[in-house]
């Protein structure tokens, strides 16, 4: 397991089983699926089975998605951080990108940018890549707020999975 990130009201760290509920409070939720293709999860092996994918990725890839505690009560916020998408999207492939999902009561407090923050650092700074992407539905514009406070620049739209979608970017200044 990887050493956890604190930053001033957060701790970041790998997903655990136990994060179970938090993640199927996050993701059972219709409004947190309103740009996600509009699926939430109906039952918690699902969410379980989400994790298990996720501690895959660290294993396999080294990286994957954070769950988000906040420090004061050690609540599941949700996650955020990086993943490896190997997959080719928006003509990219092999790529690092930037994101980030909250339970629905903590939305709007600033925990997605300072996570992300966090998360910029770690790949710039530990990981040395060299650019990180997000990409968001074309009309989710509180996520669109989130990344460009983050730093990232719009690229382009495009189609996928058959939704309009923005592309972002952040070049790693360092390299």
């Amino acid at each position: 397991m990887k050493e956890p990130i604190e930053t001033e009201r957060l701790l970041l760290r790998e997903l655990l089983i136990s994060d179970v509920d938090g993640m199927f409070e996050l993701d059972s939720n219709p409004k947190v699926h309103l740009f996600l293709g509009n699926k939430p999860v109906k039952d918690i092996e699902e969410s379980l089975d989400q994790i298990k994918n996720i501690q895959k990725q660290y294993k396999n890839l080294g990286i994957g998605r954070w769950a988000v505690i906040l420090k004061e009560t050690n609540e599941f916020l949700g996650w955020s951080g990086i993943k490896l998408i190997k997959n080719e999207i928006n003509k990219h492939k092999d790529f690092y990108e930037l994101g980030y999902r909250f339970i629905e009561k903590h939305w709007g407090k600033g925990y997605a940018t300072e996570a992300g923050k966090a998360f910029i650092d770690y790949a710039f700074n530990v990981m040395k890549v060299e650019a990180l992407y997000a990409y968001a539905d074309a009309g989710n514009e509180n996520s669109r707020k989130i990344l460009e406070k983050l730093g990232l620049h719009y690229v382009n739209s495009f189609q996928y999975e058959g939704e309009l979608e923005v592309w972002y970017e952040l070049k790693n200044p360092n390299l």
